[in-house]
């Protein structure tokens, strides 16, 4: 028995159009949201927790809608055609909104932010580990410690000092400045206070301003400091004195989610419509193959466009999004033409009952029957252990396009693509590594890869080795691509073939209901901390209790087909 890779590549098109589009919200709204409306993280949390909420009602409602509907086209293409196109035109239409708002904020200038002299945060404090310092600065106050590195406040300059820094401030800190931050330490019964100190950057090196000495400490963007922050609090001001503008924002962005989960539940359970059970782990492989394909191609457009660049987060994202947009319409126009729906269900039934004999048959068409409780036992496991690794890894995708920028300095997509182009190479290799080993087998080791390279990433700063923060992002893409590879056939091994779709729904329902709650709760956490810190840590949490709730899981595992030779052990499952 073969997969028809052919066929499941034009099926996963489907899924390429929905991870296109999600690779580019999750990594833009969050931008949009706190540094175009000011938003702290909780709020922006809440927003972005929008979609899952949405898709806890919806995604079981299509799903089981699309199981109910029978025309020429078949039962998931006529949602999956209509939900893509009322979400490519809301898509675009929400950057109009985002342009509203950032004409409203333009009139925001260095010069604005010193003469009403903003408070903005102070990055080194951190409401757990560094709560000695303060926690928030004026903008001159701020730039005084840091252009002249003693613990020193504006007030306390001379007149020549003060002129000297409004000029560096207004006119020569850019992008690039950098400075060093030395915690308040106590040796020998003397207390050094807190010092901030303006680096540059040299052959690669990082050094301080007025010497040769190269930098030790953690060194941070002073841009995004002292201006970045305080442009967030002149948009906040905007934003409450143009609130109407964050409303329409809303809705739009309500009008685009609702399109998007009408055809996310009929998009995944058609793999299972038309493969049969022995193969769908490895099918679903090329399907998640796919879907990453889609990811990786708007993370070079968001490189191309400079979507995660410092200097641009006061962009308009229009012309990107109409790109993303544009791969999207090709990708939906190829599967049109090219799936088969109808057809290739009632292939795969005739397949699976010459496979399963009667019981097949008594499989597909009894409704009534209910799961074993032992079943039903493992199946709770199984959405348990969904919801969980979703806590973890939704609170990073979430948040990291924000994080990558103010805490690590750097552009998110470069890590992102590489996340995404190790889940690339491992996906096929993990389906046919599950029919030897078994799917379960399979999960737990991803939970231990990703649960490592989120541990591994606490330890990541600015001043880290890129390479570092690089293998941990491949580590993570292949293990969420492992998770991912067998987690969502493991769910429905366990339904009847006339209610995959309903099945699809919990699936979904599980790791929307985790993703409804982690957005806010991480960025709650992280302003009640003070910090974007504690993300990676709060990912790892979860992720690693996925790994003992998926222990007890019994029931859902594959059942390989014995391969009749060498070469069919390619195409076996």
């Amino acid at each position: 028995m073969k997969l028809n890779y052919k066929r499941t590549i034009l099926v996963g098109f489907a899924f390429f159009l929905i991870s296109a589009f999600w690779q580019a919200y999750d990594t833009i709204i969050p931008l949009m949201l706190t540094n175009k409306f000011g938003l702290d993280q909780t709020w922006s949390g809440v927003i972005m927790s929008l979609d899952n909420v949405l898709a806890l009602f919806m995604l079981p409602l299509f799903g089981a809608l699309s199981d109910k509907k029978d025309t020429r086209f078949g039962k998931r293409t006529p949602f999956i055609v209509a939900g893509a196109i009322a979400a490519i035109i809301c898509f675009v239409g929400l950057t109009f909104a985002d342009n509203a708002q950032l004409n409203k904020i333009s009139a925001g200038t260095k010069e604005t932010y010193w003469t009403e002299n903003y408070e903005v945060e102070n990055r080194e404090y951190h409401n757990i580990t560094n709560n000695s310092v303060a926690e928030k600065y004026t903008v001159r106050d701020y730039a005084a410690r840091v252009y002249f590195g003693e613990n020193v406040n504006f007030d306390d300059l001379s007149p020549e000092q003060q002129r000297e820094l409004a000029d560096w401030y207004k006119n020569e800190l850019n992008y690039d400045s950098l400075y060093v931050y030395t915690k308040p330490t106590e040796q020998n019964g003397v207390k050094t206070e807190e010092r901030y100190r303006l680096c540059k950057t040299a052959d690669g090196k990082t050094l301080y301003a007025d010497s040769n000495e190269e930098v030790a400490e953690r060194t941070t963007n002073a841009y995004s400091s002292l201006v970045s922050d305080a442009e967030a609090q002149f948009a906040k001001q905007v934003t409450k004195s143009n609130w109407w503008i964050l409303l329409v924002f809303i809705a739009v962005l309500l009008a685009t989610l609702v399109a998007m989960a009408t055809f996310r539940s009929p998009a995944v359970a058609l793999m299972p419509d038309v493969t049969v059970k022995p193969l769908r782990s490895k099918a679903n492989a090329v399907i998640n193959l796919m879907g990453t394909a889609g990811g990786l191609l708007v993370l070079v457009l968001g490189m191309l466009f400079g979507t995660g660049a410092v200097k641009n987060q006061l962009m308009s994202y229009t012309w990107f999004v109409v790109a993303v947009c544009g791969i999207i319409l090709a990708a939906l126009i190829v599967f049109m033409f090219t799936v088969k729906e109808k057809r290739w269900n009632k292939e795969m039934l005739e397949a699976q009952t010459a496979l399963d004999g009667d019981d097949a048959q008594e499989e597909n068409t009894d409704k009534k029957d209910k799961l074993p409780k032992d079943k039903l036992r493992s199946l709770i496991l199984i959405l348990a252990s969904v919801a969980l690794w979703f806590t973890g890894y939704n609170a990073i995708t979430s948040k990291y396009s924000v994080y990558a920028l103010n805490v690590l300095n750097m552009d998110y997509n470069t890590t992102l693509m590489i996340a995404q182009g190790a889940a690339i190479v491992a996906y096929v290799p993990v389906g046919m590594l599950a029919s030897k080993i078994g799917r379960k087998k399979c999960i737990l080791g991803g939970i231990a890869l990703l649960t490592a390279a989120f541990f591994g990433a606490i330890f990541v700063n600015a001043s880290s080795p890129a390479w570092l923060l690089w293998i941990l992002f491949a580590l993570a893409g292949i293990g969420w691509a492992t998770i991912n590879v067998n987690s969502f056939p493991m769910v429905v091994e366990l339904s009847k073939g006339s209610d995959i779709g309903k099945y699809t729904g919990f699936y979904y329902t599980a790791s929307m209901a985790a993703q409804v709650v982690t957005p806010i709760l991480s960025g709650a956490l992280m302003d009640a901390a003070g910090t974007m810190s504690i993300l990676f840590p709060y990912g790892a949490l979860f992720v690693a209790a996925s790994f003992v709730t998926m222990l007890f899981v019994k029931y859902g595992d594959s059942k390989p087909v014995p391969p009749k030779d060498k070469l069919e052990m390619l195409g076996e499952d």
